[in-house]
């Protein structure tokens, strides 16, 4: 591994806990005028601050309203667990979403400002795993250089940082 990718690499951990990343995309780093640049896209699991619990289950629900005002006779219609699950089977499971997120660094090669060391690493969307791909064709397409980017899973990419 070259010393900029490594480096590139644990700025991103350093923003992105690694065991949130599912997979990485690293394009060709370019040199021009004296300068570095790359670019990477992430993949990684969203961030839950709180824990989700299952409708009905919470521990400090309130007590259900007195509705003995209403004067109807009308059922009230409820969906059980158990019609929501089937339709769910169905209709197949909602895509799980994860972070895109895109990062860029610049390393300052020659001058007055030699070994100057610059990343961003953004939040750009929230979409499932398999609209990276997409991401990914835009990036090169953008960048106008048909090599491929080298994609990395997050295991590979925490092992390949482990053994740096």
């Amino acid at each position: 591994m070259t010393e900029g990718r490594e480096r590139f690499l644990k700025a991103i951990a350093a923003q992105i806990p690694l065991e949130r990343i599912e997979e990485i995309h690293l394009f060709q780093p370019s040199r021009q005028g004296g300068r570095e640049t790359g670019v990477a896209v992430i993949a990684a699991r969203l961030e839950r601050s709180l824990p989700l619990e299952p409708a009905g289950q919470a521990g400090d629900a309130p007590p259900p309203a007195d509705d003995s005002w209403l004067d109807t006779d009308a059922p009230v219609m409820k969906k059980d667990a158990s019609e929501i699950a089937e339709r769910a089977r169905a209709h197949g499971p909602a895509p799980d979403r994860l972070t895109i997120f895109t990062a860029h660094y610049q390393l300052t090669l020659k001058g007055a400002d030699r070994g100057k060391w610059e990343v961003d690493v953004s939040a750009e969307a929230e979409a499932p795993l398999a609209t990276v791909d997409e991401v990914v064709r835009g990036v090169i397409r953008r960048a106008g250089d048909e090599s491929a980017a080298e994609r990395l899973t997050g295991d590979n990419l925490r092992a390949e940082l482990s053994a740096g």
